[in-house]
This record gives structure tokens, sequence and C-alpha cells, in this order.
């Protein structure tokens, strides 16, 4: 049975990862998956709400970076910086689809707030990134894993 702390605990560990923080969501997600398959669309939905709502923290960090990016805690290297906003302003804001990828992901929705992309267009088709990812996972675990479990 899962409590709504698992489901608490799925959002932060989602929200943190899609941060530039190092944290991993993907395992929490596995690990509710296999406790109550059932609960998928719930999983889902929470650890996609939670992943956007970290990167919707990036996107406002990006339109605040001029104040911070000088600061000796500021998570991003002027080179990964500068890389993204390269790949940013080379695929536009289409790139953001990519957002669901490590290394190259939160840097993204963090140049998306430095250019201002508007805010209802980044949340959507970041929306739609996350969504495709953690779908994915919950499909593999609940079938391509079950599949290969069972037949060994």
């Amino acid at each position: 049975m899962l409590t709504w702390l698992s489901y608490l605990g799925l959002a932060l560990s989602a929200c943190i990862a899609a941060t530039l923080l190092p944290m991993q969501s993907e395992t929490a997600l596995v690990a509710l998956l296999t406790l109550k398959p059932s609960a998928v669309y719930s999983l889902v939905a929470v650890a996609t709400f939670g992943n956007v709502l970290g990167s919707q923290i990036n996107w406002w960090l990006g339109g605040q970076l001029q104040r911070w990016q000088n600061r000796r805690w500021f998570p991003v290297t002027p080179s990964q910086l500068k890389r993204a906003q390269n790949w940013y302003q080379r695929y536009g804001r289409w790139s953001l689809l990519l957002s669901w990828m490590p290394v190259v992901g939160d840097p993204l929705t963090l140049v998306a707030g430095v250019l201002r992309e508007p805010f209802w267009r980044f949340t959507l088709i970041v929306s739609l990134a996350k969504f495709g990812r953690y779908a994915v996972l919950a499909y593999v675990t609940l079938y391509i894993l079950k599949e290969v479990s069972t037949s060994t």
C-alpha cells in the first residue's frame, strides 16, 4: 500500500532531480511501481508534476541568472551555460523536448529562462517531454522487465 508520504517523496525526488542539484527520481518511481503496479497512472502523474515543477524552478533561476551567475555557489559553470545556450539557439524552443535527458536537460531549462521563453510554452513543451520519459519508464518497468524476470 502506498501512502501520501510515498507520493510526496516521489514528487520531491522528481522536483529536485529536475533542478541543477544532483538527484535521481527514476529509482523512486520504479520502486513504487513494483510495490503497487495498479497505481501506475497516479505515480506517473506525480513524478511528471514534480519534475515539471523542478524545471520551472530552473526557468525562474534562468531569468534571475544575471544577478547570481558570478557567485561561487552557482551550480552551472560558464562553459555548461554557454553549451546549453548554443544548443538552445541552434534548435530553438523544440530543444526543450530533450529536457528529460541527463546532463543537457537541466541546463536547457535554465537557458530557456535566460532567453525569456514564454512560461506557458515552456511548461507545455517540458511537460510533454517529462511525461514521455516517465511513461516509457513505467512501461518498461511493468511490461518489459516483468517479461524478462518471468522468462528466466
